[in-house]
């Protein structure tokens, strides 16, 4: 089976928050915050944050300079509202950058030359 054409929403709620998470997760642990705690800013179960430590769960690679938006964020997430205020920022970046098409080329069936979610062409 290939891959199937996604909304650029699915890519998002799908691959891109879950490793955004992923990396919020890693960054509060490495300031020594609770799995328990880091559960309940990011919105997830303590399975989840888990997963995301095991590698389970949300393996999709960031780059770097998103990762380190990421690590600075974290130092001022100090609830859940900071968290959801923090990560619309990295995701109004991600699209900016075009990162997140990156992404999506790497799990959904998009033309190369796509530039759908910028100026409505497809570039079929």
């Amino acid at each position: 089976m290939g891959l199937k054409v996604l909304h650029p929403q699915e890519v998002e709620v799908f691959y891109v928050l879950p490793a955004v998470r992923k990396e919020f997760a890693a960054a509060l642990k490495a300031r020594g915050v609770a799995q328990s705690r880091i559960a309940g800013i990011l919105g997830v179960t303590e399975a989840a944050v888990s997963q995301y430590f095991s590698k389970k769960r949300a393996n999709i690679a960031l780059s770097d300079e998103t990762r380190q938006h990421i690590t600075e964020a974290a130092q001022r997430v100090q609830s859940q509202p900071n968290f959801v205020f923090e990560c619309q920022r990295i995701l109004t970046e991600l699209a900016a950058s075009k990162e997140i098409c990156g992404i999506h080329k790497q799990v959904g069936d998009v033309p190369q030359n796509c530039t759908m979610c910028f100026d409505g062409k497809v570039g079929i």
